[in-house]
């Protein structure tokens, strides 16, 4: 995951990935942080964190 701040926005790239179904299967997920990942970027001195799921409909 690359995450690139450009004040006020911020861009999030994140590879694709083979689709895969999701833990309750009614999707197949695409593109995932696995949980939540603490970035590079801040917010009054403080990191955000991004939890990103990206899925399709099977």
């Amino acid at each position: 995951m690359i995450i690139t701040v450009q004040t006020p926005i911020t861009c999030i790239e994140i590879d694709l990935e083979k689709p895969t179904p999701s833990a309750s299967g009614k999707t197949l997920v695409v593109a995932s942080t696995r949980g939540n990942a603490v970035t590079t970027a801040e917010v009054d001195g403080k990191p955000v964190t991004i939890g990103l799921n990206a899925y399709i409909k099977p």
